[in-house]
């Protein structure tokens, strides 16, 4: 009887590993892909049949694509950009979080059951209405419509993120804390967000995901040039080089690799911000 569990769990156990690395070996064609045709060059790309690695490799394509535009000020825009969102979505949307989870005010739950419905609306619908009321504003190609939302909490997403977080939490330590003297700004910044780090990392690593590879925001609110961000330089890329695929490749590559970097660095953070989130509701 223990024999054959043993034997089951083992089979379950493969069974599950091969799936995974079906899976992985499956989401990993696309950048591979990537990667192959940033080293060839435009002949290698077109011939048939199809040629899996580059022969010879060209590396002189990484250095023009780069060259080939000003993506040093692109990198700074989308940094800049980066670095202001991650820290709004974080403050902002730590402090909301708090705010539905620990303080008791009027029509809390109706409030936070409201700002939950908005994740129901698809983006696309409030799409002209916002863009109408920063035109009005007068905040069209600046870089005010891209910094200030994640200033106002980042989104419902982000909100529900931190107070899930904050409900696994004992309460206790605020009790403790109220009856030492400290009022609830010291509670939320002295004692309870050196515990966020987990979920913190979470919302970092979405947001600068999030606005590392945003396309449609800078494209309907930038036109100068010289704010750029590189997801709008990679889509004018194939302006003035056609179809010359080995160069959008290359530089293709380029940009997804902090983007990759930053998340094998954090995912322990990732992971267990997500796990932790789901236990209490």
């Amino acid at each position: 009887m223990i024999m054959s569990r043993t034997i089951g769990r083992r089979v379950k156990l493969v069974i599950c590993y091969t799936l995974v690395a079906i899976l992985s070996f499956t989401f990993f064609i696309p950048f591979f892909w990537m990667v192959r045709s940033a080293l060839m060059d435009h002949a290698q790309l077109f011939r048939y049949p199809v040629q899996i690695f580059p022969n010879p490799i060209v590396w002189e394509n990484i250095p023009y694509a780069l060259r080939s535009q000003p993506f040093a000020i692109f990198f700074r825009n989308t940094i800049f950009l980066v670095v202001m969102n991650v820290i709004g979505v974080v403050i902002t949307a730590s402090m909301a979080g708090y705010s539905f989870s620990r303080l008791q005010w009027r029509g809390k739950k109706i409030v936070f059951y409201c700002l939950l419905s908005t994740m129901m609306i698809p983006g696309f619908i409030t799409l002209i209405p916002t863009f109408l009321i920063w035109s009005a504003l007068g905040f069209h190609n600046t870089y005010v419509p891209l910094i200030l939302p994640a200033w106002m909490g980042g989104g419902a997403f982000s909100i529900f993120l931190s107070r899930q977080f904050f409900m696994t939490i004992p309460k206790e330590l605020d009790e403790a804390a109220l009856i030492d003297g400290a009022s609830h700004w010291k509670i939320f910044w002295v004692i309870l967000m050196p515990l966020l780090k987990p979920v913190l990392a979470v919302l970092a690593i979405f947001t600068f995901m999030g606005t590392w590879n945003d396309l449609l925001t800078p494209l309907i609110y930038l036109r100068d040039r010289n704010l750029f961000t590189l997801s709008l330089a990679l889509a004018s890329f194939r302006g003035p080089f056609g179809g010359r695929w080995d160069f959008l490749m290359a530089a293709s590559a380029i940009v997804t690799l902090p983007m990759i970097l930053v998340f094998f660095i954090f995912q322990r953070y990732f992971i267990e911000g997500v796990t932790l989130t789901g236990i209490k509701g």
